[in-house]
């Protein structure tokens, strides 16, 4: 395993965010990495980040950071280990750019995720989709590369799933109650959400249906082939700040018991868990055994935000299994996410020149 002897400068595109604060927070305590470049749109370059940005975490910005000069978002001078919190139609430029020239860009955004060379991460469930690295330099002439995190709705459900292949996953439904956060700010409108729901959230059930697939499928040679799983996503915005919630049914073909189920899903762990890097959780979903749980408000956080919660197994009377799991949007979704792939890669001598 490889350890930096000292903190590595890394940079942050799309820093004013919301998800560029929380790679700003998770990063400024991150013992393997120090954000000192962050960039944003040209409405914020030149700026100080204290006056580019309005801070909206409960946490205060931490200490320095509000007085580095915001960069526009180009390779120039930054470092080599960028994390992108760019916008998927800004970030389809962006990053190739960042990865021609050099630089291991990882990113949150959509835009490269289904790319059949860019490996689509969950480090404790598909370490090995690293390997896409390697076809991905040579079939792109890159120095550099993208890696990416799913969906913030994607990590959940996948994390939930990963543990039960073993019992022959067929088909699943999900129902996803997500938070007003995973739609950024200002987000949607108070009249929209108070007291409401709001059943659709524009491309995120596709998203949903094909990036677990992905992400669930075996990795040979740098060529992924999706797991066979058949996945159905209903989306749904509710008036919950951060924690995305879903309703998950599934078909599994070995019919195991409820406590197999939940052996399964407790015993779960991984690389990260293996390697114990910084921001992975000692366990990275724990099972809670009452019957209104699990809540975003009291289990959002749990693990600093990087464990899935799941309750409520269940006998489902259409497919096999039914539960409910839980997990933070913002970051295990997204920049918790994000780092602890960059963590992994470093671990394991991924972000070392070929």
């Amino acid at each position: 395993m490889a350890t930096p002897r000292a903190r590595i400068d890394v940079g942050i595109l799309g820093a004013t965010g919301t998800v560029g604060q929380q790679f700003i927070r998770i990063l400024h305590r991150n013992p393997w990495f120090r954000p000192t470049w962050l960039a944003a749109s040209e409405r914020s370059e030149g700026k100080r980040y204290a006056d580019a940005a309005t801070w909206r975490l409960p946490d205060d910005l931490p200490e320095g950071i509000g007085d580095i000069v915001v960069q526009p978002c180009v390779p120039n001078k930054a470092p080599r280990l960028i994390f992108s919190a760019l916008d998927a139609t800004t970030a389809r430029e962006v990053e190739p750019a960042f990865a021609s020239a050099g630089h291991i860009v990882v990113s949150n955004a959509s835009s490269f995720r289904m790319a059949d060379d860019v490996p689509l991460l969950i480090p404790e469930v598909n370490a090995d989709h690293l390997s896409q690295i390697a076809r991905q330099r040579r079939e792109r002439g890159w120095s550099g590369a993208i890696v990416t995190n799913p969906n913030c709705s994607t990590v959940v459900l996948a994390m939930v799933l990963a543990p039960l292949r073993q019992f022959g996953l067929r088909a699943t439904v999900v129902t996803t109650l997500q938070a007003v956060s995973g739609a950024g700010y200002p987000g949607v409108p108070s009249l929209d959400i108070l007291g409401n729901v709001i059943p659709n959230i524009d491309k995120e059930e596709a998203k949903i249906e094909a990036e677990t697939r992905k992400i669930l499928g075996a990795c040979d040679g740098g060529q992924v082939s999706d797991h066979p799983v058949v996945v159905a996503a209903h989306t749904t915005r509710v008036p919950v700040i951060d924690g995305h919630t879903m309703t998950v049914s599934m078909a599994l073909d070995a019919k195991p018991s409820l406590a197999d189920v939940k052996q399964a899903l407790t015993s779960f762990s991984g690389r990260p868990q293996e390697l114990k890097l910084p921001t992975a959780p000692a366990a990275p979903i724990v099972y809670l055994e009452a019957a209104d749980r699990p809540q975003p408000r009291l289990d959002a956080m749990r693990g600093d935000g990087m464990t899935v919660s799941v309750g409520r197994v269940r006998r489902c009377p259409v497919l096999d299994i039914k539960l409910v799991a839980m997990g933070h949007n913002t970051v295990r979704g997204a920049a918790g996410a994000a780092v602890l792939n960059a963590e992994l890669m470093l671990a394991e001598g991924a972000l070392e020149n070929d």
